[in-house]
C-alpha cells in the first residue's frame, strides 16, 4: 500500500483530527511514516487562526510541495483551519495541491487520498463544518504513550470579536457522556495514564444536548476510571463556572488542580469590544473563588495586548490586574488583525510596534510573577511523570508536574539515585526554581 506522511500544525484540537485522520488511514491499510521523502502522499493538517500560524502553514505547503518534483510523493493534502477558510485562494495559487479537506471532512480522508491518487483530479470539500469524532472512530496517538487529548465537543458559538473560529469549525456541539467515557477507558487500557480534555470552550460542555453545562458530571465519570492518574481541564471559558463545576474540580482527585482560564484582557472597555463574557471583576471574583474552594489550584490565562482602541492606559490597567491577581501562567499575545471578523473593520487599530512593545512589558512582568510563584514551591513535594532522561551518567530526568500541560508550561528536571522509566509518575522534592521550570530531586 502507498505510504502517507502527515505534519500536524496549531493546536491540540488540530492534532486530535490529525490523529483521527492518521488512523482512518492505518485502518485502510495505508502505511504511515515520518520521512516525508518517502511518503506517496502528503498531508498538512493547517492552522488558520492568526497570521503567523497562517504564515506558517503556508510555507510547510510550499516546501512539502517540492516533494512532487523531487521526491517520489504523487498527491498533496492540505486539510485544517486554513483549507476550510481559503481554499479558493489555495487551489488557485498552489497547482501543486492535489485535494483540500476542512475539518468537517476528516472522516472522509481515506476516500480523498484514493481518488488522489487514482484519478488526478483536483477536489476540494469544505462545506458546512458537522462532523465531530466519537468513540469508534480509530486513532492513532502521536503523543506520548502515558498521555492523550480527547476533544469533548467541536466548534464554538461564542463569537468574540477578534476570533474567526466559529467560521471555520462550525456551531458549538457536544460529544455524549457514554462517547467520552468510553473512549478514555479505551486510551487508558492502551496505557494512556493522563487525558487533557479540550475544546473550543470546554465549560460550555453538554448544553446543547443536555440543556445545562454538564463538565461536572463528566469529570466525575471519568474520575471512577482505574488506572487513569490525571485529569486536565483546558479552554474554561470563565462565565460558564459553575459552582457545581468548582466542587467537581475540588472532590475529584484524579483531577489536575489547575484552570486554563482564557480571560484575554482586564480593562472592561477592551472586554466589551472584544465581546467577551466577564468584566475585571468578575474575573477576580472567579479567581478569588477558586483559589479558596480549590486550595492549591494553579491558574493559567491567555492575554491580548495591541487590541484595537487599547490605550496606554487601557495596558497599564492589564499590568495592574497581571500584578494584582498573580496569574500562575500567562500566554501573552500580540493582537492580530483578521479578516471577516468585527475587529478587523475597526478603524483604531494599535500599530505593531506599539503592540510589540506591549507584549514585551507584559512578559517581563510575568516573567517575575512566574519566578516568585515558583519559588513558593521550594521544599514542597510534587508528583511528577518522567518524560525524559537527559543524563545517564548523573541520572538527570527531565518530567512535567500535575500543575504543567504539556508543550505549554514548564518542566521539573530532577536527580534521581533510581532508574526511572519514561511514563512513570513519581514524587520530587523541589531544591530551585527558573521563571517557568524547577529543578529537583527524587522523594526518598
Amino acid at each position: 500500500m502507498p505510504s502517507i506522511g502527515l505534519l500536524s500544525l496549531g493546536c491540540p484540537k488540530n492534532l486530535v483530527d490529525s490523529e483521527v485522520m492518521l488512523g482512518l488511514l492505518q485502518s485502510a491499510q495505508y502505511t504511515i511514516t515520518n520521512n516525508e521523502s518517502d511518503a506517496d502522499v502528503l498531508i498538512v493538517n493547517t492552522c488558520g487562526f492568526i497570521e503567523s500560524a497562517k504564515e506558517e502553514s503556508i510555507r510547510h505547503i510550499f516546501e512539502l510541495s517540492q516533494h512532487k518534483e523531487t521526491g517520489h510523493c504523487k498527491a498533496l493534502i492540505v486539510t485544517g483551519c486554513l483549507a476550510q477558510r481559503y481554499s479558493k485562494e489555495l487551489m488557485e495559487e498552489i497547482p501543486e495541491i492535489d485535494a483540500i479537506v476542512g475539518p468537517g471532512h476528516i472522516n472522509e480522508i481515506v476516500q480523498v487520498v484514493n481518488q488522489s491518487l487514482k484519478d488526478k483530479v483536483r477536489h476540494c470539500q469544505v462545506n458546512d463544518p458537522l462532523y465531530i469524532y466519537d468513540e469508534h472512530s480509530p486513532r492513532l496517538l502521536s503523543t506520548p504513550s502515558y498521555t492523550a487529548y480527547v476533544k469533548i465537543s467541536e466548534g464554538c458559538d461564542n463569537r468574540c470579536a477578534y476570533c474567526a473560529i466559529p467560521d471555520i469549525r462550525g456551531k458549538f456541539r457536544s460529544r455524549s457522556l457514554e462517547s467520552i467515557e468510553t473512549e478514555v477507558k479505551a486510551l487508558v487500557a492502551g496505557g494512556v495514564k493522563e487525558v487533557i480534555l479540550i475544546a473550543q470552550d470546554t465549560t460550555r460542555y453538554g448544553f446543547d444536548i443536555y440543556g445545562e453545562y454538564s463538565l461536572d458530571k463528566l469529570i466525575r465519570r471519568l474520575g471512577t476510571i482505574d488506572d487513569l492518574k490525571w485529569i486536565r481541564l483546558l479552554y474554561c471559558y470563565p462565565n460558564r463556572f459553575t459552582d457545581k463545576l468548582i466542587k467537581a474540580i475540588a472532590e475529584t482527585p484524579k483531577v489536575c488542580k489547575y484552570i486554563d482560564l482564557p480571560l484575554q484582557h482586564a480593562a472592561d472597555e477592551i472586554l466589551r469590544a472584544m465581546k467577551r463574557p466577564v468584566t475585571k471583576q468578575q474575573a477576580r471574583e472567579l479567581m478569588q473563588k477558586l483559589r479558596s474552594e480549590i486550595p492549591g489550584i494553579v491558574i493559567r490565562t491567555s492575554l491580548i495586548v495591541g487590541f484595537p482602541g487599547e490605550t496606554e492606559e487601557h495596558f497599564e490597567e492589564l499590568l495592574d490586574f497581571m500584578a494584582e491577581v498573580k496569574f500562575d501562567r500567562a500566554g501573552v499575545f500580540s493582537y492580530s488583525q483578521e479578516e471577516g471578523t468585527p475587529a478587523a473593520e475597526m478603524t483604531n487599530q494599535v500599530h505593531g510596534k506599539i503592540k510589540q512593545e506591549r507584549y514585551h512589558r507584559a512578559m517581563k512582568l510575568q516573567r517575575e510573577i512566574s519566578l516568585k510563584q515558583n519559588q513558593q514551591r521550594i521544599g514542597q513535594e510534587m508528583e511528577v511523570v518522567v518524560e525524559e532522561l537527559v543524563d545517564e551518567n548523573k541520572r538527570v530526568y527531565i518530567g512535567r508536574s500535575s500543575y504543567d500541560a504539556p508543550e505549554i508550561d514548564g518542566t521539573v528536571e530532577f536527580t534521581s539515585p533510581l532508574a526511572l522509566r519514561v511514563g512513570d509518575f513519581v514524587r520530587v522534592r523541589i531544591n530551585r526554581a527558573l521563571e517557568y521550570d524547577l529543578m529537583g530531586e527524587l522523594a526518598q
